[in-house]
């Protein structure tokens, strides 16, 4: 049975929510589940702006059929060729054989990597600010090509003055009948979603989301229609603020994120050590994650929301430990940039990690790795203590 929703007065949301989908991109846990996102506008042209995963096709052909009340389909504007958007397109293309395709050139040779049927006859690429007028909406089409495919643009509707974004200013979380982001709680509740999901689907590509937020900022922008999650209508300005912390590498908060890696609990030890000191010198919102325990998408987020950055790990196999190792190597991965790092090694006859800890910060853009590297053996005795004392107290000293 249908479910449809309006956006504005002749505007539709269709789609659905994925609640059974444990990982996205079989990578990203989403234990809240996910929306995809189409949407339809009503005008003397009807047209349907992205599809959707297959997962929930069934559902959005459900939606679409009733949306259109027996019109035909005049225009599809594709702004994302990933399945989870397009997995349905060639259907659509199929059941309204009238529907003209709307999308970047790239996007039009991508079809052809999806699917065997030629679409050609019914394509038109468009490039940066081509229109398309249907009636009442003009839609202007920007490119945003790697946030976070090449391929990608984004659609401004200069009547409703709404930009659909594409992936971009997307959520994991699936839609719970509210569709605005104003009638849920989403800075406590949605923020820590939209920031894993932004961090590990879209940050390695800061510069261009730069590009694209540049381009927003010379448009009258009264909502924004991403294709996950809930739809902007008020308060843009404090989700865009967000946008640009992450994607120049800005911290969110002057605060610590300790990581540590631990075979027996001892390198934990030192980091309990280490965060009691930095709460008694006045740092707040300390977190401290285990990384053998934690998924990786987690901690990609928070090292792009804290200021300081403490890696702490054991020596494993002569290297460092394994899930250190790789949440090192995945940072860099993303780009990540311009934090204050320090480093606790551990090893009970030959400590290792803390050199090849250094070589993959030292790697990352911008990095300022403190002096001091704090060395274990083993457990830490006296002497440790009171250099993860010391340790602390300089972290504390530059968040002042």
């Amino acid at each position: 049975m249908y479910c449809v929703q309006a956006v504005s007065s002749d505007i539709l949301l269709l789609g659905a929510s994925d609640r059974r989908l444990a990982l996205f991109e079989n990578v990203y846990p989403i234990p809240r589940g996910v929306s995809y996102n189409a949407y339809l506008v009503l005008d003397e042209k009807t047209v349907l702006i992205d599809t959707v995963d297959s997962a929930v096709s069934a559902r959005f052909f459900e939606n679409l059929e009733h949306a259109l009340g027996g019109r035909k389909l005049d225009y599809v504007i594709v702004n994302h060729m990933e399945p989870d958007h397009s997995a349905s397109l060639f259907e659509v293309l199929r059941r309204y054989p009238e529907a003209q395709i709307v999308a970047t050139a790239k996007a039009l040779a991508m079809m052809g990597q999806f699917s065997d049927a030629s679409v050609a006859a019914r394509a038109a690429a468009v490039k940066e600010g081509d229109t398309l007028s249907t009636g009442r909406h003009t839609f202007t089409f920007a490119m945003a090509p790697m946030v976070h495919w090449p391929e990608v643009m984004v659609t401004y509707d200069a009547a409703d003055r709404i930009l659909f974004s594409a992936d971009a200013f997307g959520t994991f979380g699936a839609l719970n009948g509210n569709i605005f982001a104003d009638e849920l709680s989403f800075e406590s509740e949605w923020l820590p979603d939209a920031r894993r999901y932004y961090t590990n689907i879209v940050g390695k590509y800061g510069p261009q989301v730069q590009s694209l937020l540049k381009k927003a900022a010379a448009l009258d922008i009264s909502m924004i229609c991403p294709l996950h999650g809930p739809i902007w209508r008020e308060n843009l300005g404090w989700f865009i603020d967000k946008y640009q912390h992450w994607s120049t590498y800005t911290p969110e908060d002057k605060t610590v994120a300790i990581f540590t890696g631990s075979v027996y609990g001892n390198t934990d030890n030192a980091a309990e050590i280490l965060a009691t000191r930095l709460a008694e010198k006045g740092v707040k919102n300390i977190v401290l994650y285990d990384v053998a325990h934690t998924d990786l998408s987690h901690l990609v987020a928070e090292a792009f929301r804290c200021s300081h950055l403490v890696f702490a790990a054991a020596t494993y196999n002569n290297g460092i430990f394994t899930p250190m190792e790789t949440l090192l190597l995945d940072l860099k991965a993303h780009n990540l940039q311009n934090r204050t790092a320090a480093l606790i090694e551990n090893g009970t006859w030959a400590p290792q990690s803390g050199k090849l800890m250094t070589e993959l910060v030292n790697g990352m853009k911008g990095m300022t790795l403190l002096d001091g590297t704090v060395s274990l053996k083993s457990t830490a005795k006296e002497s440790q203590r009171e250099a993860l004392l010391a340790l602390a107290d300089a972290l504390a000293s530059t968040l002042a």
